[in-house]
């Protein structure tokens, strides 16, 4: 029972890391959208940092399950594969927006 308590544990991180992910991507693009180019990559890269928390996570998980390692996967740890997963596009997405909105804004 405690193993699944840490991997509840373990899932519930990786939500909050993912959603800061996305919360910050969101940040960035509004920043965008106001041609506020700098604050925008900011907002990206403290989005990335989180990321890169997020699958630290996810990768030990990976490599002890690879090693072995029996985990008990249960809806929760596949929720919060999909908030990651979700945050990740999410992030791409607003990349590309970026730079879309400096394209407009170097037209202007």
């Amino acid at each position: 029972m405690e193993e699944k308590l840490d991997l509840e544990m373990i899932a519930m991180t990786l939500i909050g890391r993912a959603g800061e992910s996305k919360s910050l991507a969101y940040q960035a693009l509004t920043a965008a959208k106001e041609g506020k180019f700098e604050e925008a990559e900011e907002f990206m890269k403290k989005a990335s940092e989180e990321m890169i928390k997020a699958h630290e996570i996810q990768t030990d998980l990976i490599v002890k399950e690879a090693g072995g390692e029996k985990l008990d996967v249960g809806l929760i740890m596949v929720h919060s594969q999909d908030h990651l997963m979700g945050a990740i596009l999410f992030k791409d997405l607003v990349k590309e927006f970026i730079d879309l909105y400096k394209k407009l804004y170097d037209k202007k």
